[in-house]
């Protein structure tokens, strides 16, 4: 079968309304009748531009090519994925209709395609990297990695996926893990300031029982934060931290620079969003007193201690605790 595979989402319409209907649809209403604008993708971008003047730029080649796939790629035969939340299932159909504008049905979806639903599978009969695949974030998108464990549930064949393999638990418990991690530090790095980014860790220190302050900006000396256990910051130890809101490798002249502004009695906390170089490492288990913060480590402090942040970082952090496979464990274990 040479048909386009495609899966699509659609979160603001009732869930079951596009099986009881034979459609599926997407939103975007003020772009109007999408059938008289030019098929090309920046006809549709310079469209999308214009009736939504607010949307961020990275958004908007995302959002255009979502209305020129439905509207110019996608054709009659295709097949469609259609996973519907409410009672866990995977609907698959077949493309019957070109595209119709039609704002008088449903305001919020006027732009549709009727289709023809031929299964309404349960998603426990799916590969865990399969509903992953069509789990994306993006309203439509090509299934390919996929597509023959689709194509075998839509023809009534077995998918091969009784057995929840090992493997593609283990890779799609992965890719979740690594999505969350790469949010937060895309957060910390492109929505506080350097001194912002200070007063962060500064305020982490504090939620794990440090009492914390951000030094002046003006003569700080190379260290941005430090930390003590007592309210007046006399008794031992003092913790001297100095803070890099950089992705890049920290190498071991930088962490010397705090490790000789440290004195005895002292101990020296160097927090970074990005890595240490292999020599940084070696110099840190040099030094009792010197703790080197990558981006891995602070991930953990953050999710050990979140529970404890003000509403303003949660705001900037916004996450909830869920659960994912894991890996099985034996009775040994």
């Amino acid at each position: 079968m040479t048909n386009t595979l495609w899966g699509i989402h659609m979160k603001e319409i009732n869930s079951l309304a596009p099986i009881q209907g034979g459609f599926i649809g997407i939103g975007w209403p003020d772009m109007g009748d999408l059938s008289v604008i030019p098929a090309n993708r920046e006809a549709f971008k310079a469209r999308l531009q214009e009736t939504h003047p607010h949307s961020k730029p990275g958004a908007i080649p995302v959002q255009a090519g979502v209305l020129f796939r439905f509207i110019c790629e996608m054709a009659v035969g295709d097949v469609v994925i259609y996973p519907s939340k409410p009672d866990r299932m995977v609907n698959i159909g077949v493309v019957e209709g070109d595209y119709a504008y039609v704002p008088q049905v449903d305001p919020t979806y006027p732009h549709r395609r009727l289709v023809k639903w031929l299964k309404h599978i349960p998603r426990a009969d799916f590969s865990q990297s399969a509903l992953h695949e069509i789990g994306s974030a993006i309203s439509l998108f090509q299934v390919t990695s996929h597509a023959e464990e689709f194509l075998a549930a839509m023809q009534g064949q077995s998918t091969g996926a009784e057995d929840v393999d090992e493997e593609s638990v283990e890779e799609v418990s992965t890719q979740v893990e690594e999505s969350t991690e790469d949010f937060i530090i895309k957060r910390l790095k492109s929505k506080l300031s350097d001194f912002e980014f200070e007063k962060f860790i500064a305020h982490l220190l504090t939620c794990m029982g440090y009492h914390a302050r951000v030094t002046q900006k003006s003569a700080d000396g190379g260290i941005d934060v430090i930390a003590h256990k007592d309210e007046l910051g006399f008794e031992p130890p003092i913790i001297k931290v100095q803070c890099k809101q950089t992705l890049d490798t920290v190498g071991r002249p930088k962490v010397q620079e705090l490790h000789g502004a440290v004195e005895t009695g002292e101990h020296g906390l160097f927090v970074t969003l990005g890595s240490f170089s292999a020599e940084a490492r070696t110099f840190e288990r040099s030094k009792p007193n010197l703790r080197l913060i990558d981006s891995n480590d602070l991930i953990s402090l953050i999710y050990s201690h979140y529970s404890q942040f003000d509403p303003r970082y949660q705001m900037l952090l916004p996450l909830k605790r869920t659960y994912i496979p894991g890996p099985s464990l034996t009775v040994a274990d």
